[in-house]
């Protein structure tokens, strides 16, 4: 058994990570930690927990994650370096759902997330955890950083496209839509019920701290270099991100070319699940860790590409679950699957 520790417990992501893994087979949940919620049990901070798990919020701390093999990191950029450098010094593996180690350019950190970096010793060792793309560097990794929401939406079906130049580079157009609780937990105006509601709105074009991620990995895992625009939404929903690209084909006939493409790259991963030209609809991966991906050619000269998962699963817990099975040897389902059928039977 794998004992693990979650820091940010009382979280959108922290929930989902809890929820997941009272099912992984391999996982035992053995410490939570916090900040405000310190000294608070568990199942009162997230009372849909009532029944199924009682452990108090502890203090983070250097000496508390003693005796842990992995922490899962769930806290704001800027506030998980020194936890994150804790526990890398004390030989525990860290898989960390938040941004501060994705970015391997500091100019580019401090520009977009308004502060510095502050564990920069770091960067080199942390591997990106884009399952589908990075798994051999995952298996062997100490330091996982786990991307980001959108960057897991718009990746998954840009790459294999650019690295068969399918597409044209310097063509991509990229419009997301997603759940208000990619916004996480902290007080915000335009986060309240009334704001969202009945209503959708773009937010933060051109200076989204997932705009250098996009380029970063677009780069590493296709060898191409992309021009993109990047435009994100917020939707009067709860979960869940709904991405749309469009770019310049090739020629007239790659239509086809792409849906091999994706058949040849995805076929055999457990968690892509390829539409072609079915539209797809976000409600069929809420609450689970799959990628649903459609594509359509409408004229001569552009691809529409479709892709949809849930921001808290796939986009945040699951993914970085997903990651643990890879370092620890285990299959990549263990732990993701029973999740999904078990949310199939609620919603019957």
């Amino acid at each position: 058994m794998v004992k693990i520790g979650i820091i940010g417990a009382a979280g959108y992501s922290g929930l989902e990570l809890l929820n997941l893994l009272m099912d992984h087979p391999e996982a035992e949940i053995v410490k939570l930690f916090g900040h405000s919620t310190v000294g608070s049990r568990i199942e009162h901070v997230h009372t849909s927990l009532r029944g199924m798990i009682s452990l108090e919020i502890e203090e983070i701390s250097k000496k508390a994650l003693t005796g842990l093999d992995l922490v899962y990191v769930a806290l704001p950029s800027g506030q998980s370096t020194k936890v994150i450098a804790d526990a890398y010094e004390a030989e525990i593996k860290i898989i960390d759902l938040g941004g501060d180690f994705r970015l391997n350019n500091i100019t580019d950190y401090a520009k977009y997330y308004q502060h510095d970096h502050s564990a920069v010793n770091l960067l080199g060792v942390a591997v990106y955890g884009l399952s589908e793309w990075n798994e051999r560097e995952i298996s062997k990794a100490k330091l996982i950083a786990n991307p980001g929401c959108y960057p897991t939406s718009i990746l998954l079906p840009l790459i294999p496209l650019l690295e068969a130049e399918v597409i044209e580079s310097n063509s991509v157009s990229i419009v997301s839509y997603s759940g208000a609780s990619g916004a996480g937990k902290s007080l915000s105006q335009n986060m309240l019920y009334s704001e969202v509601n009945e209503s959708v709105r773009a937010y933060k074009v051109g200076n989204h701290q997932h705009i250098p991620e996009i380029k970063q990995y677009l780069q590493k895992f296709s060898t191409k270099e992309t021009t993109f625009s990047f435009v994100p939404h917020i939707l009067p929903a709860t979960r869940g991100i709904y991405t749309t690209i469009h770019a310049k084909l090739k020629n007239a006939t790659a239509e086809s070319k792409a849906s091999n493409v994706f058949q040849n790259v995805y076929a055999e991963k457990p968690f892509i699940r390829l539409l072609a030209q079915e539209i797809p609809d976000l409600k069929d991966v809420h609450h689970t860790n799959f990628c649903d991906i459609a594509w359509k050619q409408i004229d001569n000269e552009t691809l529409v590409v479709f892709s949809t998962i849930d921001n808290l699963v796939k986009g945040a817990a699951g993914q970085a679950i997903q990651n643990m099975n890879i370092m620890f040897g285990f299959d990549q389902t263990e732990g993701l699957l029973k999740c999904f059928k078990k949310n199939l039977l609620r919603a019957r």
